[in-house]
């Protein structure tokens, strides 16, 4: 979403057709909240993406499979370079963040957990490279699949609980929103 002219302002972005459809959708709500979140970024040409043609990356590099789940927002997605091992994994499977659920879409815990089988089922995966937070090994990546799993498990029990992943204010309030939501019946 986020971009700077300094890489090339007709560089075409990628995103899954989802991505891009919600981007042009939502694109004055989510400029609003990066200049809230995130001031400084070129305007223009955020969120100016372009539907990825087919399931992998047309470029002159390696090998790169998209892998889009609606896990943290509609077609979000993940890049898993086979010949390399390496798996991009957006905003999902953070060391620091707990998972981020988007409680306006329909069924968003399920969404979640299907996401996260996705991603356990790519076989090869000797590197984990999150959105946020650190680059992991193989035996880390499942220890954050297990840990994103046990959060959301822990969620839709519907009960107070704390994660190690809560350091920050604006974490500790996603987390009390998550509870809301899920007491509220919206899952």
């Amino acid at each position: 979403m986020l971009w700077s002219r300094d890489l090339g302002a007709g560089v075409p972005r990628y995103a899954s057709e989802t991505a891009v459809r919600v981007a042009g959708r939502e694109r004055p709500g989510l400029i609003s909240g990066v200049q809230e979140s995130a001031p400084g970024h070129d305007l223009e040409l955020f969120g100016r993406l372009v539907p990825l043609p087919g399931g992998t990356i047309p470029w002159d590099g390696p090998a790169a499979q998209v892998i889009v789940h609606d896990g943290h927002a509609p077609g979000h997605g993940a890049v898993f370079l086979p010949g390399t091992g390496v798996l991009l994994a957006g905003d999902m499977l953070s060391d620091i963040e707990i998972p981020i659920l988007d409680f306006d879409e329909p069924g968003q815990l399920g969404s979640y957990r299907a996401a996260l089988e996705r991603l356990a089922a790519v076989a090869g995966v000797r590197w984990l490279v999150p959105g946020h937070g650190h680059v992991t090994d193989a035996a880390g990546f499942r220890e954050r699949l297990a840990a994103d799993q046990r959060y959301l498990d822990q969620l839709a029990a519907g009960r107070p609980f704390d994660d190690p992943r809560l350091t920050a204010d604006w974490l500790r309030d996603v987390h009390a929103t998550h509870l809301k939501a899920v007491a509220a019946n919206v899952k």
